[in-house]
């Protein structure tokens, strides 16, 4: 185990967040498990190690149904959030069985291989309107213009917003996962407080219309889903809504401009994709791992455990550094490369286990669909300006990507 103080690992230096990944070689160089004081948790960077823990039962992303917070040694969350902790802990991804397998059924029954594969024409359809409407204007900021619109409509329109009430959706959803990030701010507390509750009281309305009018949307589904007479219950169904929304275009966004900055700096395999189209899905998961729009995630250790020789007591946290095992060499042959023809690419940007990602089949589909619209309706795309990066760690994005056509 080495000291993260004597290694180039800082989540807060604009020099580490332009460029994590030779820290990440060093990590793994020094070891398979590194305490970092800061964040008070244990890095683990190695793609063996982060693959078989998020399949770790001993691990967990909630220790409440197990343990109060006192007895696991930790301090309940200020009163003043306890309208973003009621919204987050009651979406899947906080849970952990028998709730988390309840509610994953429950969501699964509505949210099914079919209602995604009906949405294809829709996103499709779109892709191919924002891409045109950018090669008309002769470029833009890919990031406003082509990245964010697609999936936050996709996921409204399966859930059944109606399209006057989108507005809110983006900077409710960006202020909520604003809490994601390491160690967050008193502000950035407020804020996803303020966020949770507009969002809530909004769903909230939305499902009771839907109660007495069921459409043919997601909202309908989650309310009609049933089994063996279990059904979700309100606070469920906003926090499944809320959490479907900001998953599913949070890691849909990054992906998009994270790509098309690798490929504009990789100027040899954007012409490879440019004259072979074929290339797009192997695309989409080469640019997912080289450069990963969720770089860590968190669980909690239930029941103590050892990782090289190294205990990890019940009540710490480890973080597990998905980016890093993205570019573990003894998995992926030269990872620092982009390689869009790379075909063994396991890579863990869904995550692993039974908190796999729900909405991976429509990520794929709006990633492939919107590179297809691009490349088909503005092949001479390029960079106009050297982007800024978000000063965000765990969700990896820029702030723009401002790109020329013609």
């Amino acid at each position: 185990m080495a000291a993260v103080s004597d290694l180039a690992f800082d989540p807060w230096d604009p020099a580490f967040l332009a460029d994590p990944y030779p820290a990440y070689a060093e990590l793994r160089a020094r070891g398979r498990v590194h305490y970092y004081e800061p964040t008070n948790q244990w890095l683990v960077p190695h793609h063996a190690d982060v693959s078989a823990l998020l399949r770790d039962r001993r691990l967990g992303r909630t220790y409440r149904h197990r343990f109060t917070h006192e007895e696991f040694g930790r301090t309940a969350p200020p009163p003043e959030q306890e309208p973003f902790h009621t919204l987050n802990d009651h979406g899947m991804l906080d849970l952990e069985p028998p709730d988390h397998t309840r509610i994953r059924r429950l969501v699964s029954k509505a949210f099914t291989p079919r209602t995604v594969e009906r949405l294809k024409p829709y996103v499709r359809g779109l892709a191919d309107e924002l891409a045109s409407a950018l090669a008309e204007a002769g470029g833009g900021d890919l990031l406003k213009d082509v990245a964010e619109p697609l999936p936050v409509a996709v996921i409204a329109e399966m859930l059944g917003i109606p399209e006057s009430d989108r507005a809110p959706l983006r900077p409710w959803s960006a202020d909520i996962c604003g809490m994601y990030e390491l160690n967050p701010s008193g502000e950035t507390a407020a804020r996803a407080v303020r966020a949770s509750v507009e969002f809530s009281d909004y769903l909230r309305e939305l499902i009771a219309a839907r109660r007495k009018e069921p459409g043919e949307d997601l909202v309908s589904g989650l309310i009609a889903a049933h089994d063996e007479g279990d059904r979700l219950t309100e606070q469920e169904m906003i926090s499944t809504c809320v959490l479907l929304l900001n998953a599913g275009h949070e890691a849909t966004v990054n992906s998009t401009v994270n790509g098309w900055y690798a490929l504009f700096r990789n100027p040899s395999q954007l012409e490879l994709l440019r004259a072979d189209h074929t290339l797009i899905p192997s695309a989409v998961e080469e640019l997912m791992r080289y450069d990963t729009p969720l770089q860590l995630f968190e669980r909690w250790v239930l029941d103590e455990i050892e990782i090289a020789g190294t205990t990890i007591p019940r009540g710490a946290e480890i973080a597990m550094l998905f980016g890093s095992a993205n570019h573990d060499p003894t998995v992926f042959e030269n990872p620092s490369a982009l390689d869009l023809t790379r075909q063994d690419n396991p890579h863990i940007s869904f995550s692993a286990g039974i908190h796999y990602c729900i909405g991976a089949p429509l990520a794929r589909i709006e990633l492939a669909a919107s590179m297809g619209a691009l490349l088909e309706r503005a092949p001479t795309l390029r960079l106009a300006a050297e982007p800024e990066r978000k000063p965000n760690f765990v969700i990896r994005g820029l702030e723009g990507l401002a790109v020329e056509v013609g």
